[in-house]
């Protein structure tokens, strides 16, 4: 009986296998006459995963990778064309005029980090880690179990408890509104226009947008600054010749006696190469945010079905050995010509392409700068006394972070 048992058990399992192979061709189906562009062949259930390097992800996305050449007129070969899949935009153009004739966006921002702000930083941390968590990817593998009520409040537990807290924020915000008087931030300015969209399907302003604002801008408003300056003092710590120069520039531009300003960057050449090479070397979003086609799009002969998943590979692009010297190292030249010159190549896309690039790039780039060189200006960063110099890796997340280390800051 013990036999016959074990037999059955084993055509249970080999017909179990058979059967999800099979539900996994057919899900496949309707993707078996598009002409997708060639890739790293995927296995059925095991996609890619054969092909990644779980020691070193960074590096495993720079080799999984096809170029595609499509022109002149692309850019980069193989890199800026997947921007072009998605269409619309429209109501970004609309959000990014509104958000930038508002002084006060980040109002919100700079109050006091009392303890509710300190909790919304905590939790934005760990919603981060949630999404690159083990239960994430197989809720990604099977999307269907999302569909059970209790699922994604129990294995997104942070998420779930950010959302509700920005929840309570909005509406607190919305009683506290007062049109007659001048927009205090982003949350007044925006429920003044969903006030007079009132009735318009076709507006982009309504409440859940609003929510959806309000999410990004706290999610990846506070943490990718606050990642990539650590990976700016982790370099620093590394280079100490690159460092020294940065202060050299500071002090002749600078002095010790004035705070920089916006208008000095133009003055501050390798400063800027530094800032721009931390962005490239950190690589924080290698894969950027997911998007998904609305319609069926052809591009260059290639067909992209509707509802296809886009993952636009930025590390291949910013790690990509044709258009840098070192691609694999960190280098500030790559961002100076001959003459010493800041220039900017075109594969720099750490804040995406197209009409779907990061609305928060011109900010991030003032607060990087700003905060950057306030710091060097008044510290030295270096390894502590009997220490061995940190790793240059990051710990592959959603940002990618530095591997934890210690420095020690010296007032200047």
């Amino acid at each position: 009986m013990g036999w016959v048992a074990g037999d059955s058990l084993w055509s249970v399992a080999v017909f179990t296998a058979i059967f999800l192979l099979l539900v996994d061709l057919m899900h496949q189906r309707k993707f078996w006459t598009s002409h997708y562009p060639p890739g790293p062949l995927p296995v059925p259930a095991l996609g890619n995963l054969l092909q990644v390097d779980f020691q070193n992800m960074p590096y495993s996305l720079y080799k999984v990778r096809v170029t595609v050449p499509l022109g002149a007129s692309s850019g980069p070969e193989g890199t800026r064309w997947t921007w072009s899949w998605l269409p619309g935009g429209g109501h970004c153009k609309v959000w990014e005029r509104s958000v930038l004739s508002m002084a006060k966006v980040w109002g919100v921002r700079a109050r006091r980090w009392d303890r509710m702000w300190r909790t919304i930083c905590i939790l934005i941390l760990q919603s981060l880690e949630e999404d690159t968590s083990f239960i994430a990817e197989v809720l990604n593998a099977v999307p269907m179990l999302l569909r059970i009520s209790a699922v994604p409040g129990k294995a997104f537990p942070k998420q779930k408890a950010f959302v509700d807290m920005l929840d309570k924020l909005l509406t607190e915000h919305k009683m506290t509104w007062d049109p007659a008087q001048p927009p205090r931030h982003l949350t007044d300015a925006f429920v003044a226009e969903v006030k007079k969209a009132k009735g318009n399907p076709e507006s982009s302003f309504n409440d859940e947008n609003l929510h959806m604002v309000v999410l990004d801008l706290f999610s990846a408003g506070m943490v990718t600054t606050s990642t990539t300056l650590t990976w700016a003092l982790l370099l620093m710590i590394l280079y100490p010749d690159v460092q020294r120069r940065v202060q050299e520039e500071i002090d002749e531009v600078l002095g010790q006696a004035r705070t920089p300003v916006m208008e000095d960057q133009a003055r501050m050449p390798f400063t800027t190469a530094v800032i721009h090479e931390v962005q490239r070397f950190g690589d924080i979003a290698p894969l950027n945010l997911p998007h998904m086609t609305s319609r069926d799009i052809e591009v260059q002969g290639f067909v992209i079905p509707k509802g296809t998943t886009l993952i636009t590979n930025l590390s291949s692009v910013l790690k990509d050995e044709s258009a840098w010297e070192k691609p694999l190292q960190f280098h500030p030249e790559h961002f100076l010509d001959a003459q010493g010159r800041f220039l900017k190549p075109e594969a720099f896309i750490p804040f995406g392409a197209g009409r779907r690039a990061c609305l928060g790039e011109p900010l991030a780039r003032m607060e990087l700068f700003l905060f950057f060189t306030c710091l060097l200006q008044r510290f030295t960063f270096s390894v502590p006394p009997g220490q061995p110099p940190p790793s240059a890796l990051g710990n592959f997340a959603l940002p990618v972070v530095p591997k934890p280390y210690e420095l020690c800051a010296v007032p200047r």
